[in-house]
């Protein structure tokens, strides 16, 4: 009997056992599902936090608006791809420079270093862009209203004529060249010029030597595989740069449509295709006393022969002014050259009749001192630049004006992403190598003798 109850105490220990493996075998897996579902959790959190974030970084933000221009939004992205595509406009515009120039980064920070300031300074470049891009949904907006538009196909043709393909035409020839009158610088007097008043037609001088006029020469068209290389390349240079193809196609269809914008004003404002201009042979002093030098010599003589007199003689042999002639400019023009008082003189005084004494305050520190004589004066066709010029002035009063208006709100959120891409590449702020100095020569530059090529 002894026996018997050992072995079912031995059995009933064993079942204990087992059992309490089942139980803790049991516990164990809880806590490792609670474990999991844990961390499941969390990771779904970081999942889910990971999504938002990429929503609010290439979704939600991009599409946020950083302008309001009369109710229209100029989204975020659209504002970061055009200051990525400013930016890199400018850095392919000094790596051409610096390829032209042989290398030479000195002479291109002296002459860009504005170009290579703007770069370093990306804040300042982006908020400038943006005001830009507010005062042109200003104007785009305007043409829409006036039912200015442009095709795909007028853009191709604008961007085109950039580089000198006109599908295969020629272009649009410039006007010819026309007689411009070059006094003969000689002691010999000059004959009294005959305009004698305002005329609508172009009367040469009889009596001058006429020489034809440098003009601009006439752009050679280049053939389709040209262009489709130049173009190619240039887009590359873009792509290299972060900038895709339709933020550049874009930026210059919203150009074309402000220049059109600007054709539509000038017609709306009848803009003066033509107006009296005056042409004048001008004698010009530093020093008041040199001026009524001249005077003195041109009451006792004639203007025309002190004008030569002046004209021969070379800036280092005594010359006590200088002499040129102005050849058919406006009243305003001669006004930003000479000062208001002698360009009115030059649309009063009756031709080959000497003026008196104009002065004319430059600066704080300069003072100009003028002796004019008309030779000229008649109605003419106005320079094609001096036509964009006054219907930039157009686009400019008119922007101002819609300004005024107060549709226009800047917002602040962009400050958190001004983009700095592309970079600047830093060869760019090298300090320029300096010019060799002999020490014996008391640190004096040497000069490089020039490379013969041997």
């Amino acid at each position: 009997m002894t026996k018997k109850k050992t072995r079912v105490s031995a059995d009933d220990e064993a079942k204990r056992q087992s059992r309490k493996e089942v139980l803790r075998s049991r516990k164990e897996a809880e806590q490792n599902r609670r474990i999991m579902w844990a961390v499941g959790g969390v990771v779904g959190l970081l999942v889910l936090v990971f999504i938002v974030a990429l929503v609010n970084e290439f979704i939600l933000t991009p599409n946020q608006a950083v302008a309001i221009v009369n109710d229209e939004e100029i989204k975020m992205r659209q504002w970061e791809d055009r200051v990525r595509y400013e930016r890199a406009q400018r850095i392919i515009s000094l790596e051409n420079q610096l390829e032209a120039l042989g290398g030479d980064v000195g002479i291109i920070q002296q002459f860009m270093g504005q170009t290579i300031n703007e770069l370093l300074d990306a804040e300042a470049l982006a908020e400038g862009i943006l005001g830009q891009m507010a005062d042109e949904a200003l104007l785009v907006q305007a043409a829409e209203a006036r039912g200015i538009t442009v095709t795909d196909a007028e853009l191709d043709e604008e961007i085109g004529s950039f580089f000198n393909y006109f599908g295969g035409e020629s272009p649009t020839p410039l006007p010819e060249p026309t007689e411009t009158i070059v006094p003969t610088p000689s002691l010999t007097p000059i004959p009294t010029a005959v305009i004698t008043d305002i005329v609508p037609t172009n009367t040469p001088f009889p009596t001058l030597e006429p020489s034809v006029a440098e003009t601009a020469p006439t752009a050679t068209p280049v053939s389709k595989e040209s262009f489709d290389e130049q173009l190619g390349d240039l887009l590359t240079q873009f792509k290299d740069l972060g900038v895709d193809e339709t933020t550049f196609r874009e930026a210059i269809r919203t150009q074309l449509i402000i220049a059109r914008l600007a054709d539509a004003l000038a017609e709306e404002q009848a803009l003066p295709s033509e107006a009296p201009q005056a042409s004048i042979f001008l004698l010009s002093f530093d020093t008041e006393a040199d001026a009524n030098e001249a005077l003195a010599m041109i009451q006792a003589g004639d203007f025309l022969t002190v004008w030569n007199e002046i004209r021969s003689t070379p800036p280092d042999g005594g010359a006590i002014g200088t002499a040129s002639e102005l050849l058919w400019r406006t009243q305003d023009s001669l006004a930003s050259i000479l000062g208001a008082e002698a360009a009115e003189a030059a649309f009063v005084l009756p031709p080959g009749v000497p003026s008196a004494v104009f002065t004319q305050e430059v600066d704080a520190e300069t003072t100009r001192y003028h002796l004019i004589q008309v030779s000229g004066r008649e109605v003419r066709e106005l320079p094609e630049a001096t036509i964009e010029n006054a219907k930039n002035n157009l686009l400019s009063v008119f922007l101002t004006e819609q300004s005024a208006l107060g549709g226009v709100e800047l917002l602040e959120n962009w400050r958190s992403r001004v983009p700095t891409q592309p970079v600047l590449d830093p060869k760019f702020l090298a300090q320029p190598t300096p010019a060799p100095t002999d020490p014996e020569a008391g640190g004096e530059v040497v000069p490089v003798a020039p490379d013969d090529g041997q």
